[in-house]
């Protein structure tokens, strides 16, 4: 975790480790950033300061789809982008905030990132 400008907390789901690390790295000097390396770990580490969620879709042991849904029913209210390898159209049931496949670039990521927050409000917390 990395101290960022403001008390805005993204969470980093994704089982490539390389590509949770990389988006870490973009982002951690500008928010507060925590990386999960799969769909369980997410959901342990998972509280009430995260704002933004970048998820990815297919992860072995829990997919993407799963954590979303395991979020919902616990209450969470934070925003949640799927960014994936499965193409938009193939994800279109998913009910994600926003969706974008695979790779993002830093200044893609913080777009994703600064468009769900300005959707929120600023109100993207727990319930």
């Amino acid at each position: 975790m990395s101290s960022g400008e403001d008390d805005t907390t993204v969470l980093i789901v994704d089982d490539e480790e390389d590509i949770a690390d990389v988006y870490q790295v973009q982002l951690q000097d500008k928010y507060d950033v925590k990386a999960a390396y799969g769909g369980r770990e997410a959901l342990e580490i998972i509280d009430e300061t995260v704002d933004v969620v970048l998820l990815d879709r297919r992860m072995p042991g829990l997919a993407g789809d799963d954590v979303l849904r395991e979020l919902r029913e616990r209450g969470f209210d934070c925003r949640v982008i799927i960014i994936s390898a499965v193409s938009k159209e193939n994800g279109a049931s998913v009910p994600a905030d926003d969706y974008y496949e695979k790779p993002l670039n830093r200044k893609r990521l913080y777009e994703a990132v600064e468009s769900q927050l300005a959707a929120c409000s600023g109100s993207c917390r727990q319930q």
